[in-house]
């Protein structure tokens, strides 16, 4: 994610210069490759060659320097996702990055339950049906530590889910244990009511077709310039697509589009405690 805002400035700051990326490489000394690497992520940058590069750019600003140095060194340092690197693919891996430093994130779902609102008896209960008994531990593990991490930020992001009502109606871990999926609907219950940053809304079996019979997605959204993003995950492909696609603002647009037939927060709150009750 710190690497991710780096390069973003870095490129922001040189196009507002009107500077190509062969003019600074020749300025500097450098070849061209080495700043398409640095730009395009490929390799890392060193205190003394960003100095070099702020300087060339005309940032006077310590604090605005500070700030640099400070992305800089975070994305050098070793971040809490690469412990689970010899069990996740790397895109995956990548978007919990993003993921973690999002400022918003908009989420719909039409099969199940959205990872940061798992319980960990619901999530374990969910990828047992496609993983071995082996695999589930690590990936549940995962999803738990995505949830923490979030929580543990001085400001968490704003999240905003939407849910096909086919989400809180299938009786997930029924066969091991019929408590599973009620506790996972009330414990949504209680985080929309605890969390004034938490939204959760369903799409009822009569609103019809919508746009998001296609599939799920998530948005993020970023503070200090970042574009957004566009995550999908079919099961069996995961992509993620920068702001400069035109497909992010497709997708932007059909999750407002999906607001229009969701039921209000509180009627969403109250399907899901009735959900609960019937399974109970």
């Amino acid at each position: 994610m710190q690497s991710a805002m780096l390069r973003s400035e870095l490129v922001r700051i040189r196009r507002e210069r009107s500077l190509t990326q062969e003019q600074v490489a020749e300025e500097l000394e450098w070849s061209p490759s080495k700043l398409i690497r640095v730009e395009g992520g490929r390799s890392s940058v060193t205190k003394v060659d960003l100095d070099a590069l702020l300087t060339l750019y005309g940032i006077t600003s310590e604090s605005q320097r500070e700030k640099l140095h400070a992305l800089n060194r975070g994305a050098r340092a070793k971040s809490w996702w690469n412990e689970f690197k010899s069990e996740s693919p790397p895109t995956y891996l990548n978007y919990v990055g993003y993921e973690a430093g999002a400022a918003f994130i908009r989420q719909f779902q039409s099969s199940v339950v959205p990872g940061l609102l798992q319980t960990r008896e619901y999530s374990e209960a969910q990828t047992a049906a496609f993983l071995t008994e082996m695999k589930v531990g690590p990936v549940v593990s995962l999803r738990m530590r995505r949830q923490e991490e979030l929580t543990k930020r001085s400001t968490p992001p704003r999240r905003y889910f939407v849910v096909d009502e086919a989400v809180i109606r299938r009786h997930v871990g029924k066969r091991r244990d019929p408590a599973i999926m009620p506790d996972q609907l009330r414990h949504i219950a209680d985080l929309v009511e605890e969390d004034d940053r938490l939204t959760f809304r369903v799409i009822p079996f009569e609103a019809g077709e919508h746009a998001g019979l296609s599939g799920p997605f998530t948005l993020l959204e970023f503070e200090g310039g970042l574009s957004d993003m566009l995550y999908l995950d079919t099961g069996r492909d995961i992509s993620m697509v920068m702001g400069e696609d035109p497909q992010v603002g497709k997708f932007a647009a059909d999750f407002e589009s999906l607001l229009e037939v969701a039921l209000s927060a509180e009627e969403s709150r109250e399907l899901l405690l009735s959900a609960a009750e019937e399974m109970s």
